[in-house]
């Protein structure tokens, strides 16, 4: 008899099942590759300081990180990508990463950098979720943890102070929504009748951006723009989400 899993994450909202960037790529995989597994959102507890989330859990094994997460589901037969030909599975890694380098950027500053939205939107929600003294620290540590991965992976010299690398962040994820909405055209997902983990991965990234009630981004208004992606999100929730319980 297989293990029990437990997945560990940030919890929903907004109509979302975790508002969670890596939580939900992890959430989405385990409904696509029919994969059973027990949620413990780490909201209210200690954790929201101390854990790494995504985490799932299994007998001895602990994996982060939702690539990792991943393969570990796949070691247990829990394959969404079974069918993809060895061409497909290149450009899911190139799709994957070109998520991580052009969108994830645009995303952290979008949520964590921009003051209006940080105070109206970030912050209070993850202050409110983290339990008292918590709620004090944890939404500062993650605000400074996404400035630090901007710069580091955008600052290249001479840019070395957020303001000089906004403009670049934003073009950069502008075109990396174009070409994403380009690859899924009138299709449902990006390969065939089934999604595999690269839907998992785009709906992650693109979801809370879709559903997400920003006071201010630009980027949100381009995605607006972007039916095919819009929907392919809805779709997802619909299919995959709608039995669960509500999120807000």
């Amino acid at each position: 008899m297989a293990a029990a899993m437990e997945l560990r994450c940030w919890g929903g909202d907004w109509g979302l099942p975790s508002v969670h960037t890596e939580s939900l790529i992890v959430l989405a995989y385990t409904k696509f590759s029919g994969a059973e597994v027990t949620v413990s959102p780490i909201d209210w507890t200690w954790k929201t300081l101390t854990a790494t989330v995504p985490e799932l859990l299994c007998g001895n094994s602990a994996v982060q990180e939702p690539a990792q997460i991943l393969n570990f589901l796949r070691k247990q037969r829990f394959n969404a990508d079974y069918e993809l030909t060895a061409r497909e599975g290149a450009d899911t890694m190139a799709y994957i990463a070109l998520l991580e380098e052009k969108l994830r950027p645009a995303l952290l500053h979008t949520f964590w950098v921009d003051a209006e939205n940080y105070a109206n939107l970030t912050r209070p929600w993850f202050a409110s979720r983290s339990p008292f003294p918590l709620n004090f620290l944890v939404p500062s540590c993650q605000a400074n943890t996404a400035l630090s991965r901007i710069l580091l992976t955008k600052g290249e010299a001479p840019l070395h102070r957020i303001t000089e690398v906004e403009g670049k962040i934003y073009s950069d994820a502008k075109e990396c929504l174009n070409l994403l909405s380009y690859r899924l055209g009138t299709a449902n997902y990006f390969f065939g009748n089934s999604p595999t983990s690269l839907d998992a991965f785009v709906f992650g990234f693109v979801a809370p951006l879709h559903k997400a009630s920003l006071p201010s981004s630009p980027l949100q208004s381009h995605l607006r723009q972007l039916d095919n992606l819009t929907r392919f999100c809805d779709s997802i929730l619909a299919v995959y989400f709608s039995s669960d319980h509500p999120y807000g």
